[in-house]
């Protein structure tokens, strides 16, 4: 896994009155970036090349990590208009030189196996594979599910579910051929136009991981990174 992207271009909009000017993933933790502990964990696991997907006050990212982060290369895929997650990925894909590469969201940590996950999706010969997270309630993110293979056999919508079950952890391994064979107008959702779309008849995968998970979208989470971090 040499190359990542991380999207970043989010307005962090619930996050607005503790956060202000600032995107989402430069909410600062114990006085740095939440971001930089996203960076942290893929240099450690051997990622070389991270495309920053940038748009929501960009600047502010890009003055602060400029070309490189420790032994990482940066490089941005700044949105002019939001293209939606879909058209976020593959606009950052044209900054990649490999076929596959780690997809992660901006303003989450999961600590998760990448050995092995990059394994599974290779086992699986997959176009797409997510980590998928067990919680106690599902309402606030939706849910998933997974058949025996661990091939992803349900996507339920944010708050159609709820209780204890398995949510998509925001980790993808995508390979560039999934956006070839299924073409996408300029702004699409990655969730709703490809992953609910089509994993009836597409073989996406699902790796559940229960290392350390903490999404900042909500201030009470934003607090929890303060004292867990």
């Amino acid at each position: 896994m040499k190359e990542a992207i991380i999207l970043a271009g989010g307005f962090g909009t619930r996050l607005q009155g503790v956060i202000k000017d600032l995107p989402k993933p430069m909410a600062p933790v114990h006085n740095r970036p939440f971001l930089t502990y996203i960076l942290d964990n893929l240099a450690a696991a051997g990622c070389e090349h991270v495309v920053l997907s940038t748009g929501y006050l960009h600047k502010k990212i890009e003055e602060y990590f400029g070309k490189n982060y420790g032994k990482l290369q940066i490089s941005y895929a700044q949105e002019n208009e939001p293209l939606g997650t879909g058209g976020a990925i593959r606009f950052a894909l044209t900054f990649c030189q490999t076929d596959e590469v780690l997809v992660l969201n901006g303003d989450t940590i999961f600590k998760v196996d990448w050995s092995k996950f990059i394994q599974f999706h290779q086992q699986k010969n997959a176009l797409l594979s997510i980590v998928l997270r067990q919680v106690d309630d599902v309402a606030r993110y939706g849910c998933v599910a997974l058949d025996a293979q661990n091939r992803i056999s349900l996507f339920a919508e944010k708050n159609a579910v709820t209780g204890k079950g398995l949510i998509n952890g925001g980790i993808y391994l995508i390979n560039k051929q999934l956006f070839d064979k299924y073409p996408q107008p300029q702004k699409f959702s990655f969730e709703k136009e490809i992953m609910e779309q089509f994993y009836k008849k597409e073989f996406f995968y699902g790796l559940v991981s229960d290392g350390y998970f903490l999404d900042i979208g909500i201030p009470e989470d934003y607090a929890r990174a303060e004292k867990e971090l």
